[in-house]
């Protein structure tokens, strides 16, 4: 737990590309984002190409060298790709798997049946939830977007409808419930107990997730009423499959890379010895790209043989899965690149500098500090290990409870208003086939929610505990 926020903190401490002021950098950030969302919505360009115009034209307002702003978001693009693309592509290659060998539609008809039609925004945030315990939101979302897609499309919903609880579910787990990165390293900051943090995690999470899921959803519906892409949705082969993988092969193969993931993150826990073998271990299978590459490999057996498949089908299967989201990985990617960009101005120390000043309660002002570097930065995590590194000095006099609700603060700052300067923003926008204006009316507006309701809750328990 130690090595991950010194590891994050030490990515993160890097030199600015550029010597401009608070004042100039301000204007630069605001120019750079109007550039991107004008490029997209006025003039129709592709995305991957106006953040790519954004991130340069955020170094020139901020007085960077163009070789030094280039890099950074080379670095960012790259990083991006290397660690989500990957993802990515390994979660095409498991839902495309799901889909061909017939698996997707058992885990969907199952869902069907058993919930009602008004339960269903339920049962997918509930199974969001249990999914996204311990997965990174990208892994999440990479997992749920087959079955989200197909019931949406299958059941004849709204894509809001089923999307928005799912989307909720795995949001709320990212920022408030350890054993997610970002918590754990909130939680070791403000030396905050882990049970404790865990235990009111739970408590606020459960009307937050309800409000930001099933019942925003309500209105996401209305506002955003679009059907299943179906570029996007896992499509059957043209030929009829005598057979198909039981549920509970299906079931298992989905939450293999959920366990491995868990079991990771409660060894870290219990042990809390990197230099232990079985940590070592755990440290290897649990990582996303092992459990999901694990997963796939289990897959082909699992769902592919088990649905008739050659070698041959197998393999053509796998390079199927990657073609539709070759747009998806350079969206994401120069999101990634621009959200780095941010970063290496120096937009997360301009907001620090600016919060000195700040005379409000401890609770208040660790998330307002969040809020801020997320909406500038576009990166949670670099929001939480900030603002927790601000509010640090305030925890020394608090309660063992209130040092907990601080953590949580700070990681519900850090949901705030998610918009075109994060990648996972541009993740929900291509994946639900939306445009930027439907995706803030939806997406941005459940973050937002997300992150202003956990801090009422948070607030509250402040008054009990």
């Amino acid at each position: 737990m130690t090595g991950l926020s010194v590891e994050m903190l030490a990515a993160d401490a890097v030199e600015p590309i550029t010597s401009a002021g608070n004042a100039q950098l301000g204007i630069a950030v605001l120019a750079g984002i109007a550039v991107i969302v004008l490029l997209i919505t006025k003039f129709k360009m592709h995305a991957f190409l106006a953040l790519t115009i954004g991130s340069l034209a955020l170094g020139s307002f901020a007085g960077a060298a163009p070789a030094k702003t280039i890099a950074s978001f080379t670095a960012g693009l790259g990083s991006t790709v290397a660690g989500v693309g990957v993802l990515i592509a390994l979660g095409a290659i498991l839902g495309k798997l799901l889909a061909d060998s017939g698996g997707a539609d058992q885990i969907v008809d199952t869902i069907l049946a058993k919930a009602s039609r008004r339960a269903m925004p339920w049962a997918m945030v509930l199974i969001a939830s249990i999914i996204g315990l311990p997965l990174f939101f990208e892994v999440g979302i990479v997992l749920m977007i087959p079955v989200v897609l197909l019931v949406a499309k299958r059941g004849n919903y709204s894509l809001m409808r089923i999307g928005i609880p799912a989307l909720a579910g795995l949001s709320v787990m990212h920022g408030l419930i350890p054993p997610h990165p970002g918590p754990l390293v909130a939680i070791d900051a403000l030396d905050a107990n882990l049970g404790v943090t865990l235990a009111l995690g739970v408590v606020v999470a459960i009307p937050t997730v309800i409000l930001a899921g099933p019942v925003f959803s309500r209105f996401a519906a209305r506002w955003v009423d679009i059907k299943a892409p179906e570029n996007m949705v896992p499509q059957r082969p043209a030929e009829d499959l005598d057979r198909r993988p039981s549920f509970g092969a299906t079931l298992a193969t989905i939450l293999l890379p959920v366990v491995l993931m868990l079991v990771k993150a409660l060894v870290e826990i219990v042990v809390d010895d990197p230099e232990q073998g079985v940590q070592q271990v755990t440290d290897v299978i649990g990582s996303p790209l092992i459990a999901l590459l694990t997963a796939v490999v289990v897959a082909m057996f699992t769902l592919g043989r088990a649905a008739g498949f050659t070698k041959g089908r197998l393999s053509t299967t796998v390079e199927k899965s990657l073609v539709p989201i070759a747009g998806v990985l350079l969206i994401v990617g120069a999101g990634g690149g621009f959200k780095q960009t941010l970063i290496d101005a120096g937009v997360g120390q301009m907001i620090l500098d600016l919060s000195e000043s700040w005379s409000i309660p401890a609770l208040l002002l660790g998330w307002l500090i969040a809020v801020a570097i997320r909406l500038a930065t576009g990166s949670a995590t670099v929001a939480t290990i900030s603002a927790a590194g601000l509010v640090a000095p305030l925890a020394a006099d608090m309660s063992t409870s209130h040092v907990a609700l601080l953590v949580l603060a700070v990681g519900a700052g850090s949901l705030f208003f998610s918009h075109v300067n994060d990648a996972g923003f541009w993740l929900v926008k291509e994946y639900f086939g939306m445009d930027v204006g439907q995706t803030v009316k939806t997406w941005s507006v459940m973050e937002t929610i997300i992150s202003v309701v956990s801090l009422i809750f948070i607030l509250l328990l402040s008054l009990v505990l």
